[in-house]
């Protein structure tokens, strides 16, 4: 043997193929994956399509992509084999060890999105790079670069997704809207006497979740199209805590709910000002890496009381002069379920003396849930439980109390289907059976005596059913499915025969006869939308903030007005009274003042049910 043969590599310096052992890397393979996994992360935000295989690609893809990686390195890279079995137990160990020290926020959604495709990545760039270097050089290289790649999530926090699954990364060592509201210095509470807030509680315009009927329809105000002529008028703007609840108005209070810190509040502010009149605090956090933290679910005000859900399962009533506690139950405790993924998400709804919610989530430990306590309804002036149905064990959505078939029914969608319960006594007239793998986050819409529109969950498209009862036996058969409109969690509304949302992130109208799209156009992500129904408009509240009108017409897509009106994600649903409009996100609320057709006929307060 020659000495020069003799002379590894790794001591002569020389880049030169030595058989059956240093070989340029096969790199072709690898430089596919990993433009794979940038169309895959990208997917979302080119189509802005409602279908779950844009969201499973967009979160599984890169994933896949990393896997692809570690394989190609071990099977096809021509690495030596010393270099594949370090290379690979390295890399793993490296993104185990960062994996345990990223921030709590980033949980598992963090590290699958950013943590891993990023030291994976990097990895396949440094192997590319230094990929004729015939030396362990290039697999130190690389697996340096893998470190950096995995450690930049070390430096990141998560504020949650947004409707497009990019996450909401911030700075690790920057402070959050919360924690600077948190630490802020107490500011004076609002001066309403007693007379005035009596007197705003006598009429609730706006008194639960999408307003009296929650159809999300604002039946009076006529407000202008002319926003460059006479733009809102912002009449304040305050910090909040986190949450996605929206607002109650009765007169001059409004009510939401709230994360602060440790502290889950509900919360009353002059409509006037914003300044607080009184909060109740309660000691319960929730969090998860995609909403974020915070209560998902908006008070109710009704009989004399307000009426508020935490995310954890705490059903409060309160006195909505005061905030004082009149009585307080733990659906989580009375049904035996943990909190779903997503919370306890049921905005309450009072109906014939009772607060009816909804209960989601496994039960304490983890096996099958007690169905027999799905929809839970409690006696509205002492907290008892009155009674409870069995229903589906995942929803995001609410109960609502609708007029059908000339009688009162609640409707509650779930993950199992549309249930129709008689409010008084907790029968079930009928569960209509449609079921889907994942959540459902919509309201149902009743069209007449007999129909209802059914937005289903991400992807599976829209549905109207006709109902029919012959001796109290109810049956219901499908009028139409549609996959025209695909809402995920932005609701619809109706008018005039034509249903209006949230096409993924696209809006879109749907007809009611025969559920066939009418048009699809304006990129607004996911956000939400409100009916004025006496001018006719939309007012689309986008995921970036921005408050839009939109004509309410079948015909035609056509974009009247665009005003930003909060900063940050906003997933909330606004809210309109008389010339006022109450906006709110997970980090600030504001009021403007909107122009009106005749200022001096600003509507009346709308009737509360």
């Amino acid at each position: 043997m020659s000495d020069a043969a003799a002379t590894p590599p790794e001591e002569s310096g020389r880049q030169e193929t030595v058989p059956g052992k240093w070989q340029p890397l096969r790199v072709w393979p690898v430089v596919v994956v990993l433009v794979g996994m940038l169309i895959t992360r990208l997917a979302p935000q080119i189509s802005q399509d409602a279908n779950p295989w844009v969201w499973m690609v967009a979160a599984f893809g890169p994933l896949l992509g990393c896997l692809a990686i570690l394989i190609w390195w071990l099977t096809a890279s021509r690495a030596t084999w010393q270099e594949r079995v370090l290379g690979a137990v390295l890399v793993i160990l490296e993104a185990i060890m960062v994996g345990l020290l990223v921030d709590a926020t980033m949980g598992i959604p963090g590290i699958m999105v950013v943590t891993l495709p990023a030291g994976f990545s990097a990895f396949a760039i440094g192997a590319i790079l230094f990929s004729r270097v015939l030396l362990f050089r290039r697999t130190t290289i690389a697996l340096v670069l893998a470190l950096l790649g995995f450690s930049f999530s070390l430096l990141l926090r998560n504020e949650g997704m947004w409707g497009d699954y990019a996450m909401g990364l911030k700075w690790r060592w920057s402070s959050s809207s919360e924690d600077r509201l948190v630490a802020a210095k107490a500011k004076p509470l609002a001066d309403i006497d007693a007379p005035q807030i009596e007197q705003s509680l006598m009429t609730a315009q706006w008194p639960a979740f999408r307003g009296p009927n929650r159809s999300g329809v604002q039946s009076s105000s006529m407000v202008s199209t002319d926003w460059q002529a006479n733009p809102p008028e912002l009449l304040w703007k305050v910090p909040v805590g986190p949450g996605w609840s929206s607002f109650v108005v009765a007169g001059q209070l409004l009510f939401t709910q709230e994360q602060r810190g440790p502290n889950e509040i509900v919360a009353c502010y002059d409509a006037d000002s914003g300044q607080q009149v009184w909060q109740h605090a309660l000691e319960s956090r929730f969090d998860d890496p995609l909403g974020g933290p915070g209560p998902r679910a908006t008070p109710a005000l009704k009989d004399g009381g307000l009426f508020a859900l935490g995310a954890n399962g705490h059903l409060l009533r309160l006195d909505p002069a005061t905030g004082d506690v009149v009585w307080e139950q733990n659906i989580a405790e009375v049904a035996h379920r943990k909190p779903p993924m997503w919370g306890f998400s049921s905005s309450p709804l009072v109906a014939n003396g009772k607060v009816i919610v909804h209960a989601g989530g496994t039960d304490e430990s983890g096996n099958e849930v007690d169905k027999d306590k799905g929809i839970l309804a409690f006696d509205a002036n002492n907290g008892e439980l009155s009674w409870a149905v069995p229903s589906g064990d995942h929803s995001y959505s609410s109960p609502e109390l609708v007029a059908l078939l000339g009688r009162d029914v609640v409707l509650c969608l779930t993950n199992q289907g549309l249930d129709f319960v008689d409010p008084a006594n907790g029968k079930l007239l009928l569960n209509y059976e449609w079921k889907v793998g994942g959540y459902r986050a919509l309201q149902p819409q009743v069209v007449g005596d007999d129909s209802i529109v059914i937005p289903s969950t991400m992807g599976d498209g829209t549905r109207r059913i006709r109902v029919t009862s012959n001796d109290d036996q109810w049956t219901a058969e499908e009028v139409w499915t549609s996959r025209g409109i695909k809402p995920d969690f932005n609701d619809l509304v109706i008018h005039n025969g034509n249903a209006y949302g949230f096409d993924g992130g696209i809006f879109a109208s749907i007809d009611l006869e025969n559920g066939e799209r009418n048009w699809k156009k304006g990129r607004y992500g996911k956000g939400q939308v409100l009916l004025l129904e006496k001018p006719g408009l939309l007012l689309v509240l986008s995921e970036e903030g921005n408050a839009v009108l939109l004509e309410a017409n079948p015909e035609s897509f056509e974009e009247l007005a665009e005003f930003p009106v909060l900063e940050g994600k906003t997933w909330n649903h606004p809210v309109v009274v008389g010339d006022r409009l109450y906006v709110r996100n997970s980090q600030e609320a504001a009021c403007y003042r909107l122009k009106l057709e005749d200022d001096s006929a600003a509507d009346q307060p709308d009737a509360s049910p």
